[in-house]
């Protein structure tokens, strides 16, 4: 057995029956503690998120805080991610994309209620929060076995998979796709693989520009997520509103072949139909969770950082990235894979699938189409790479103790996962990152649920507050 089937067989195990049960389970059970928050209060929290509080602790401001964990989420989930899903289970993908993510939402608002009421200032105004910090802290020190376990696959999710090598492989093979699609610029070979000058100077440029920013810490880190990452995800909409808009005529077929295949299972290459409509399932669930985050316990480590006085106010403002996320930019993308029929397409497969479909989508202009899908995958990706080295640095952090000499080796090798990673094998690379972001959920999602009563105490009083609504 190769490497590669090793790693596909335990990414199919940990993403199995138990962890999605557990992730729509809690997401389910923080749904009716907090009296559908996502419905009720997302008008609220969406006011929420361009109102900065002016009085509040902490490091950077609650938008800024929102735009590192978007930054972290918006990525390649949202357009390689969505558009393997829907290959591999076919439309009916997206379905469970969405049910996944409207639970994630009451699951987010939990994560980022926790991170601020747990979370520990020093002297100096340094902030550290998260999933370890409500574990340690909220359940007890008895647990804090178990927040070692979440900060140790938090920072081996971030260097082998979400945050760094699928990232790169995304940008590089969106590049090389536009510049030299037949490959024939060959920089360098190794064995039977031969790398594109495309490729390489990608991987030698997206590395330079990472270590610029990420060597400043979170407050650089925030300033660039706050001026790109409200940039790129308008840029995205836009491309793909012209798309929906020019082929509105088959989004009924479209939205109809995303219920249908939900619970009947249409995949590109055929199969029983229970397999098939499992592998949506699991491939909508897993991707839609890789894309939003809602329940890996990454985003409320941003969310500590947030300058507030109010955990359930922070809790609204996070729980809008997976709206942002999922609901608008996935179904943007989902929708377009579909309309096109790009998810059928034999021998195309990851970033190509939207590349494609986005091509012919804007067929008056095939090549604007790609550009588009390049472009905004670069930006994505690249601030997911930011996002996600806030996160793994923190979890580093907390694992040694505070040790920043291990926290700026860490940082060194992230840069060269960066530099590495167009150089790994696609499938390999999205399956360790699956089953990393799975292994790093369990810890999380145990806590969420020890903790939910202390999420619809901490809501209640938020809620019957009018004075905290302002």
């Amino acid at each position: 057995m190769t490497f590669a089937e090793i790693v596909k067989m335990v990414d199919g195990w940990i993403w199995g029956v138990p962890l999605m049960v557990l992730i729509l389970g809690t997401g389910i059970l923080l749904t009716i503690r907090t009296g559908l928050v996502q419905v009720i209060h997302l008008p609220k929290a969406l006011r929420f998120m361009f109102k900065n509080e002016s009085d509040g602790e902490g490091e950077i401001t609650s938008f800024g805080a929102l735009c590192t964990a978007l930054s972290a989420t918006i990525g390649t989930g949202n357009i390689v991610g969505v558009a393997t899903a829907i290959c591999a289970g076919g439309p009916g993908a997206l379905f469970w994309m969405w049910l996944a993510a409207f639970f994630g939402m009451a699951t987010k608002y939990a994560e980022g209620l926790l991170a601020i009421k747990y979370r520990t200032i020093d002297e100096n105004g340094h902030v550290l929060g998260g999933p370890f910090y409500y574990i340690e802290r909220g359940m007890g020190k008895n647990w804090r076995w178990l927040a070692k376990l979440f900060a140790f696959f938090g920072a081996s999710a971030g260097l082998l998979g979400i945050g760094t090598v699928t990232q790169i492989n995304g940008i590089a093979g969106a590049v090389e796709r536009l510049c030299d699609p037949e490959k024939t610029a060959v920089a360098f070979s190794i064995g039977e693989h031969s790398y594109t000058w495309a490729t390489t100077l990608t991987a030698a440029v997206a590395a330079v520009l990472v270590a610029m920013v990420i060597l400043g810490g979170i407050k650089r880190i925030a300033k660039v997520a706050e001026k790109i990452v409200p940039f790129m995800a308008v840029f995205y909409i836009v491309v793909c509103l012209v798309i929906l808009i020019t082929h509105a005529s088959a989004i009924p077929a479209a939205l109809s072949a995303i219920i249908s295949g939900a619970f009947t299972g249409t995949a590109a290459v055929g199969g029983f139909v229970g397999a098939v409509m499992k592998e949506a399932i699991q491939k909508g669930v897993a991707r839609g969770i890789f894309s939003n985050e809602a329940g890996l316990g990454s985003a409320p480590i941003a969310a500590a950082a947030a300058s507030t006085k109010s955990c359930a106010r922070q809790g609204l403002v996070s729980m809008t990235g997976v709206f942002i996320d999922t609901i608008i930019i996935c179904t943007m993308t989902g929708l377009t894979v579909v309309i096109t029929g790009a998810w059928h397409q034999p021998g195309v497969e990851g970033v190509a699938v939207t590349s494609w479909a986005f091509s012919e989508g804007m067929s008056f202009a095939p090549f604007i189409g790609q550009l588009c899908v390049t472009l905004s995958l670069a930006f994505f990706a690249f601030t997911t790479i930011l996002g996600w080295d806030y996160y793994a640095e923190r979890c580093v952090e907390y694992l040694t103790n505070g040790s920043m000499g291990v926290v700026k080796v860490y940082r060194y090798l992230w840069i060269l996962a960066v530099l590495v990673g167009p150089f790994l094998a696609l499938d390999v690379v999205w399956d360790l990152a699956d089953a990393l972001n799975g292994l790093m959920a369990f810890p999380n999602l145990v806590a969420l649920v020890a903790l939910s009563g202390v999420v619809a105490k901490e809501s209640k009083a938020f809620f019957a507050n009018k004075a905290l609504h302002k």
